[in-house]
Parts: structure tokens; C-alpha cells; sequence
């Protein structure tokens, strides 16, 4: 049932976006985010707080995980990050508009951001 529940989300993001928001997330059974650590808080704050077609900074993500200072540490979260897309690390972008880097590549984040 998990898997078909994540299944479901997921051709939902990439084929029906607009029901993304009535779908109950995946389960996330993943060891980062159940210990209590920053990169757990700044994961779920992403999840809970940037939207559908939204992007933050790192410093904005920073700002609102609770540690206005932590910027970098904010990327290091976006790098451990177990599973993208779900966990949208690829809506936070430099605070210049720039990008930044993504796990998947450039190219795929530019994507990713023009299909929401």
C-alpha cells in the first residue's frame, strides 16, 4: 500500500499537479528523517512550508527552519536529502535567482522548476 500511495503521488506531480495538494504524502520511512538533527528540521520545513510553484532561498529556508545563520548548512541538507522530488529540495535556489546546484543535475532542476 506505501508504495502504491507514492506511486499515485508521484504520477500525480508529474501528470496532474493540480491534485498533489489533495493526495496524503508517502509514507518516509528513510533514518535522516527520524532522528532529531537540522537537516531533519530543515527537510520537513521545506515539505510543510514551501509550496507547490514556490521557491525559497537557502537563506530564506534557513530563516524559517529556525537558525537565520545556517545557510550552508541548509545546502548540506539539501544534499543529504533521501528523497527528491517529494522532499522538493530542488524549489530552493540562490538568493541571487540563480539555481544552484541539484543532486539530479542542473538541467533537471531548471526543469523541475518550470513544471510547477
Amino acid at each position: 500500500e506505501p508504495l502504491k500511495q507514492c506511486a499515485a503521488w508521484l504520477r500525480a506531480y508529474f501528470c496532474e499537479p493540480s491534485r498533489v495538494g489533495s493526495l496524503p504524502m508517502p509514507a518516509f520511512h528513510h533514518p535522516l528523517l527520524q532522528q532529531d538533527s537540522f537537516t531533519r528540521q530543515v527537510l520537513w520545513t521545506l515539505l510543510r512550508d514551501v509550496k507547490f510553484g514556490e521557491a525559497v532561498s537557502y537563506k530564506q529556508l534557513a530563516d524559517l527552519a529556525g537558525n537565520s545563520r545556517a545557510a550552508r548548512a541548509v545546502g548540506g541538507a539539501m544534499r543529504s536529502n533521501p528523497i527528491p522530488i517529494i522532499i522538493p529540495c530542488h524549489r530552493v535556489i540562490r538568493s541571487s535567482g540563480q539555481t544552484g546546484n541539484y543532486g539530479g543535475g542542473n538541467l533537471m532542476k531548471e526543469w523541475l522548476l518550470s513544471h510547477e
